[in-house]
């Protein structure tokens, strides 16, 4: 399976295969329709309390690794889950994090492609 993650401000595209919101809170400005989602797996993004402290500071960026990777580490079942919902097509993480390269969406595709690999 080939996960990928965009922004869900960009539009749908063809390859985008199942799009799956992975943020806690409802991005700003889109509509659920515009969004053009297969599932939102709001239990997957950082804890609100997480997410407050790390507040996208990048010298907070390897902490916040571990820290997020910690509280996946307890959502097993939830990840399977989104797994399932595409299991041999893509997978689409959306986020409305500007700055993709120190969001949680990127560790999250770490973790599902892990967990994909450990399943075949």
């Amino acid at each position: 399976m080939r996960i990928q993650v965009k922004r869900i401000y960009d539009p749908p595209a063809d390859d985008d295969g199942t799009r799956v919101l992975v943020d806690r809170l409802w991005p700003r400005g889109v509509s659920k329709d515009d969004a053009q989602l297969d599932h939102w797996a709001r239990e997957l993004a950082p804890s609100n309390d997480l997410r407050r402290w790390f507040d996208h500071e990048p010298d907070k960026y390897p902490t916040f690794q571990q820290r997020y990777r910690d509280e996946l580490n307890d959502l097993v079942d939830e990840a399977v889950q989104v797994l399932d919902l595409a299991p041999s097509d893509t997978l689409t993480l959306l986020t409305a994090t500007r700055d993709l390269d120190i969001g949680h969406a990127n560790i999250l595709r770490e973790c599902l492609e892990e967990l994909d690999s450990q399943r075949n």
